[in-house]
C-alpha cells in the first residue's frame, strides 16, 4: 500500500506562493525593462509614446503619472527615470518637439525646459540618496545625429568627476563669453552664465551663432553648475558642433550614468 503523502501545512503553501509571486514580479520587471530598451532601439518614437499614451493620460484620468516619475500638465513636461544608469532621469515635453533642432525651442513663449530640468535634479539625488554639489550634476542634450529618439529629451544625471575638475578652471570666467577647451578628447566651447532662463536659455545662446535648423541640428549642449552652488556661482554651458574639428554631436559622455561621485562623498 502506498503511504499517503502528508499535506503541506498552509503556512508552507503560503510561503511558496509568495516566493513564486515575487519571482514572477521580478521577471516581469526585467522583461519590461528589456522590452523598453529594445523598443527604444527599434522605435525612434518610443519616448513620445510613453509620454503621450501612458503618462499624460494617466495623470489626466487618475492624478498619477503612470510610467513617469512626474507629469507637470501646467509646464507641459514629464520626468521619466531612464532605464540606463542608477540615477539618470529625462525631462521630456508633453508637446511634440523633435529635439534641439526644432524651431519650437526658440519660439517667443517657449518653455524654459533647461530651468525645469535643473529644478528636477533632486530626482538624481533621491536615486543615490545623497545631496550633491551643483557642479557634480549635469543636464545634456544630443544632436539628432547622435540620438536614438525623435522626441526632445534632456538627460539629468551626475557629472564625471574628472570633467567637473577640468571645468573648475571656468568657475570664475567672465559671464556670457565663450572660452574654448578640450574635454575627453573633444573640442567644446564653455560659457558661464548667471541664469538659464529667457535670453540665457542655453538653446537661445547656442542659436545666436547657429541661427537655422541645419546649424542647430549639429549641436550638443551640456549644462552644469559653475561651482558647488549654481545660485551663487552660476552655470556653465558646454557646447560642441559635430562638424567642428575634433568636435562632437554628443556631450553625454561627460556625464556618469553610474554616478560614482555619489559613492565618493
Amino acid at each position: 500500500m502506498t503511504t499517503p503523502t502528508p499535506a503541506r501545512p498552509a503556512q508552507s503553501r503560503r510561503k511558496s506562493f509568495h516566493s513564486i509571486a515575487r519571482f514572477a514580479a521580478a521577471v516581469t520587471v526585467v522583461f519590461t525593462a528589456t522590452a523598453c530598451a529594445r523598443l527604444a532601439t527599434v522605435d525612434s518614437n518610443a519616448l513620445w509614446k510613453i509620454v503621450d499614451i501612458r503618462c499624460v493620460p494617466s495623470q489626466q484620468s487618475t492624478g498619477t503619472p503612470g510610467q513617469c516619475t512626474v507629469v507637470d500638465l501646467d509646464k507641459r513636461y514629464v520626468i521619466l527615470k531612464d532605464i540606463v544608469g542608477r540615477s539618470q532621469h529625462l525631462l521630456i515635453p508633453t508637446d511634440r518637439i523633435t529635439g534641439i533642432e526644432s524651431p519650437l525651442v526658440l519660439a517667443p513663449r517657449a518653455q524654459d525646459y533647461w530651468v525645469d530640468a535643473w529644478d528636477s535634479r533632486h530626482y538624481v539625488e533621491n536615486a543615490v540618496k545623497r545631496t550633491l554639489p551643483d557642479n557634480q550634476l549635469g543636464l545634456e542634450i544630443n544632436s539628432p545625429y547622435r540620438r536614438s529618439q525623435n522626441q526632445l529629451h534632456i538627460h539629468i544625471d551626475c557629472m564625471r568627476a574628472d570633467i567637473s575638475e577640468a571645468l573648475a578652471r571656468h568657475a570664475k570666467d567672465t559671464p556670457d563669453k565663450w572660452r574654448w577647451d578640450t574635454l575627453d578628447g573633444n573640442r567644446y566651447r564653455v560659457m558661464r552664465v548667471t541664469s538659464l532662463a529667457d535670453a540665457s536659455n542655453p538653446f537661445r545662446i547656442v542659436a545666436r551663432d547657429n541661427p537655422d535648423t541645419v546649424a542647430m541640428s549639429r549641436q550638443t549642449i551640456l549644462v552644469t553648475g559653475a561651482g558647488p552652488s549654481a545660485s551663487e556661482d552660476g552655470w556653465l554651458i558646454v557646447n560642441s558642433d559635430i562638424d567642428l574639428k575634433n568636435g562632437s554631436g554628443t556631450a553625454e559622455g561627460l556625464l556618469d550614468h553610474a554616478c560614482r561621485v555619489a559613492d565618493a562623498q
